[in-house]
């Protein structure tokens, strides 16, 4: 576990400067709900890193005589309502990174796909932002850990953001199946090459925010009469994801992906209070999928994240026929004819 940092004064020479990453989304087959102390979960996730979703972020630092400060620019707009959250952060990471207390920075963001798309924009937008923190850390300080340091901060900001830094595939969580698995950061899971060829193409039922945030949703899981035995499940699950992954089980795999994509949103409707986002046009698009699948072999599975909004996983094998489905059976389900269409990638991205 990466310890506070003695505060130290740095050469002015070394505190100026810019660097810029990329970092994608993930979506997670083994879901990450309920967290316990200071983001740590209560279970071991697993999760697809995203190719085309990604943040950009830039930052630009110089010397500050009298302590950190920062501004923060979405699309070079300023964008106040992230500051709540961005100080949460900072608060955070403060000790880990104590160099901030000598510069002042400006960030700069920018997405490749929208707001309320169904992507986990917090996780592509904090391992973004923390891995240009790192890696100032790293033109200062020469260390070491650079993916596991940057891993670890981006948890303070996004627990699934711990998993965005590294692709094709991430685990988050203590876990016996995975040796070098912990609670504080995310570390690769090395996909065989069949899983690295894998589609997701989102379909947007729903454009607005949710109702409920996942903050919210995963304080609620602290209480829940079901925790203790979600957690049994959740690592069952583990067990069965990644024997159906090295042994290219796709039956296997659909069902343990859709089963915990249902899971994750039953956990929702019996917390107390309870709450539903999924759509009536999500359970109109889960009983295509069905259906389809029954009739057709195909590698075609679905999982959710805390939102209304379909992640469609399937080989490259199946693109065209996938493809084809969508437009022909499951647009009309779609707000405004809306999808994404992206594919597994591999982390974050100096640029």
């Amino acid at each position: 576990m990466f310890q506070p940092s003695k505060k130290i004064v740095y050469e002015k020479s070394k505190l100026s400067g810019t660097t810029t990453w990329q970092s994608p989304s993930n979506i997670a087959l083994i879901k990450y709900w309920g967290k316990r102390d200071l983001q740590i979960p209560i279970n071991p996730s697993l999760s697809f890193t995203l190719s085309k979703c990604n943040t950009q972020t830039t930052i630009s630092y110089k010397p500050s005589s009298d302590g950190f400060k920062y501004e923060f620019y979405f699309e070079d707009q300023p964008k106040p309502e992230f500051k709540k959250k961005l100080d949460i952060f900072f608060q955070r990471i403060i000790s880990y990174l104590p160099f901030l207390n000598q510069i002042s920075i400006k960030i700069n963001s920018t997405n490749t796909f929208p707001h309320s798309s169904g992507i986990a924009s917090s996780a592509s937008a904090f391992s973004a932002l923390s891995l240009c923190l790192t890696d100032i850390e790293k033109s200062i300080l020469c260390s070491s850990d650079f993916l596991k340091k940057s891993s670890f901060i981006s948890r303070l900001g996004s627990g699934s953001a711990c998993r965005s830094v590294y692709g094709p595939a991430s685990i988050w969580g203590k876990s016996s199946l995975v040796k070098e698995s912990k609670d504080d950061y995310a570390v690769p899971f090395d996909l065989p090459n069949f899983f690295k060829n894998y589609n997701d193409t989102i379909l947007i039922v729903d454009e607005k925010s949710k109702s409920v945030s996942s903050t919210v949703g995963h304080d609620l899981v602290k209480n829940h009469q079901f925790k203790n035995s979600r957690v049994k499940q959740a690592n069952k699950n583990l067990d069965k994801l990644i024997k159906s992954i090295l042994n290219k089980d796709i039956g296997e795999f659909i069902k343990v992906v859709e089963n915990e994509a249902l899971t994750l949103h039953a956990m929702m409707l019996s917390s107390n209070p309870s709450f539903i986002l999924l759509k009536p046009n999500t359970i109109n698009i889960i009983n295509k999928i069905w259906s389809f699948r029954n009739k057709n072999n195909t590698t075609l599975c679905f999982t959710l994240d805390a939102g209304a909004n379909i992640h469609l996983l399937y080989h490259q094998t199946d693109f065209e026929t996938v493809q084809n489905f969508i437009k022909d059976e499951l647009l009309i389900f779609c707000s405004n004819g809306k999808y994404i269409d992206d594919k597994i990638g591999y982390g974050g991205i100096k640029k």
